[in-house]
Order: C-alpha cells, then sequence, then structure tokens
C-alpha cells in the first residue's frame, strides 16, 4: 500500500490551501485593469510602464505581474531592456471588459462581495444559514433583498450573471431542442443574456423576462437592446404574484437557492400555469448522483450555504421536485461544462 508520501499528499494540500491566493491574484489583476491595458496598448509592456500608467508601485506590479505569468494569464518575454509582458489568449478573451465574453464583472463581484461571505464560512457551517449579518449587517432573511441591498451592489450582481451566461447560456438551450416552444417565460431572467441566447438560438421563439421591478427596470435600460422585440418583460415577484401562461418555463439557476419547501410550491405555481403539452427547463450545475463531485459544483453548493437558503442538487433530487408538482417526462442533459439542463413536461 503506498504511503502519503508516495502519493505526494503534502503538495496537494499546499496546493489546496493557497487557492484562494490564485483567484485573489487574478481578481486584482482585473480590478488594477492590468489586462485592459495590456490588450489597449497593442504591443508588451515593461512592468515600470505598466505601473506607471495605472498608479501602482512598481514593486507590487511586477510581482503581481509574475504570478500572472506563473498562472499563465500573462506571457513574459526577456529583452536587452527587461521583462516585458503581454496578455495570453486566454486572458484576451475572458479577462478584458471589452470582450464579448468576458468574466470580468463576475470577478469582480466574486472579488468583492462573496469573498466577504465566504470569510464566515465556518459560522455558516455550524448555523445552517447565509452569512450576510455578518459579512454586511443587514438581515439574511431575504436573500436577494441583500444581495440587491444597493443599486451598485444589484449591477454588479447582474453584470456578472450576463457574463456567466455569455460562454454557458447556448449549451445549456441547445441540450435539448426548444424550437416547439414559441412562447417562452424566463423566471428570474435578469439581466437578460441567457433571453438573448435563446432567441438567436430559437427565431421563432419570443420571452419574456419575469423579475422584481427594480431588475427589469435596469435590464431594459442597460443590458436588452430597445430593438430587440423578441424580449419582453413582465415585472413581479413569481413567488407571490400570478404566472402568466406559457408553452415554456425556464428557471436558470433559481431553485438552487431555495430550499425543496420553496423550490415545490415555485415548480406547482409554474406547472398550473403551464400550457398542455408545454414544459419546464431547469438550468442547474448538477451534483453526481453519489455526490462524490464535480468538485465545482460541491463549492457551488457551500457558496449557496454563505449566501442563500439553497443548495445544489442531483439530477434524481431535480426529477423529484419537478414530479412533485405534476411534471412528467423529465429528461436530463449533462453538457459538460458548468451548467447542466433538465427538462419537465406538462
Amino acid at each position: 500500500m503506498a504511503s502519503p508520501e508516495d502519493l505526494d499528499y503534502p503538495q496537494i494540500i499546499l496546493e489546496y490551501s493557497s487557492g484562494f491566493l490564485v483567484s485573489k491574484v487574478m481578481f486584482t489583476a482585473c480590478e488594477l485593469g492590468v489586462f485592459d491595458l495590456l490588450l489597449e496598448s497593442g504591443e508588451p509592456l515593461s512592468s515600470d510602464a505598466i505601473a506607471a500608467r495605472l498608479g501602482t508601485s512598481t514593486t507590487g506590479m511586477e510581482r503581481l505581474l509574475d504570478a500572472c505569468v506563473g498562472l499563465k494569464l500573462l506571457a513574459v518575454e526577456l529583452t536587452q531592456g527587461g521583462a516585458l509582458y503581454r496578455n495570453t489568449e486566454i486572458s484576451n478573451i475572458y479577462l478584458t471588459k471589452s470582450s464579448p465574453k468576458s468574466q470580468y464583472h463576475i470577478m469582480m463581484y466574486y472579488s468583492n462581495t462573496v469573498y466577504l461571505c465566504w470569510r464566515y464560512l465556518a459560522d455558516a457551517v455550524r448555523e445552517g444559514r447565509n452569512q450576510y449579518e455578518r459579512a454586511f449587517g443587514i438581515s439574511s432573511e431575504d436573500p436577494f433583498g441583500a444581495m440587491y441591498r444597493s443599486e451598485e451592489e444589484m449591477l454588479k450582481f447582474i453584470a456578472g450573471q450576463n457574463s456567466v451566461w455569455s460562454i454557458c447560456g447556448r449549451d445549456v438551450l441547445a441540450a435539448f431542442d426548444l424550437s416547439i416552444f414559441t412562447q417562452i417565460y424566463d423566471l428570474g431572467g435578469c439581466g437578460g443574456a441567457l433571453a438573448q441566447e435563446c432567441v438567436s438560438l430559437y427565431p421563432n421563439s419570443t420571452v419574456t423576462i419575469y423579475d422584481l421591478p427594480k431588475v427589469v427596470q435596469v435590464a431594459k435600460e442597460r443590458f436588452v437592446p430597445p430593438e430587440e422585440h423578441r424580449i419582453t418583460f413582465h415585472e413581479g415577484d413569481f413567488f407571490n404574484d400570478s404566472i402568466p401562461e406559457a408553452e415554456l418555463y425556464i428557471l436558470s439557476k433559481i431553485l438552487h437557492d431555495w430550499d425543496d419547501d420553496k423550490c415545490r410550491q415555485l415548480l406547482s405555481k409554474v406547472y398550473k400555469a403551464c400550457k398542455p403539452g408545454g414544459g419546464v427547463l431547469l438550468v442547474e450545475s448538477l451534483l453526481n448522483e453519489d455526490k462524490s463531485g464535480p468538485l465545482e459544483t460541491q463549492l457551488y453548493s457551500m457558496n449557496m450555504l454563505v449566501q442563500t437558503k439553497g443548495k445544489e442538487r442531483t439530477a434524481v433530487e431535480y426529477s423529484r421536485l419537478l414530479e412533485a408538482a405534476g411534471f412528467g417526462d423529465i429528461q436530463v442533459k449533462k453538457t459538460g461544462k458548468l451548467y447542466d439542463a433538465v427538462l419537465g413536461r406538462k
């Protein structure tokens, strides 16, 4: 039997313990504008030039840049005049603000909001509830009241969600052929990125974004182009207000925010509103049935603990919630990406 030393367990433990350092280096480089500057410059720059343009110390910037090289977010070239830094392809695509697939906004949300909640993870595990009260001094009873505690915070959250769907949206919408559904409601559609992917993929469909009034106003003003007439809006709270009739309801990253009772309550309302032959599409990150992974989903479930009242679930657990509400012919598709799809029919 191999000893722990043979399996290099000490190295694994060290790598895990420094994981937060890795993410914070990436967040900091995004926040300071390193990747944007290098994209705009069109040529490699020295650490002195980057520090001068971004208003930082030279010693601090040099160490940050070298760490980004180690993470393969930057490349470095040694010249007679010194080291010159440039973006890698992955940084140009995902970490610059101007890229259509930019993840900048979700990075900033994780850095400035999620990190503060995770500071109290041990308390969340002890108490079994989210940590907004400790992190921000506000009530934890209404998670979305806490998430949307200011317009600035709401904008950060919405922009972050939009950035996720810019790289994952088409995968989940194409998991099943949804072309038979032309009248679609996106419950909790937020900034409309998934709705825009939907009408692009299924041009004969119309999508109504159903969300809180203040979210709808921001989506209208900042995120959904006014010329996109296939997307409309419905203001309300779908837990407390009526849900209009439609052929398909999309619940993307909605059920994972809530406990089972709240999920059954919402799905029962959706079932009653759904047209015969219609359905509901759940977009969630699915745990393996034995909950042994994927690691990303396990970590998302920890995040649900510190930020919401929900958790990540297995395909069977979501299927049981759908069946309890009346849905049948349940199909599951794992996309191989961050989010998966579950379709139930009425």
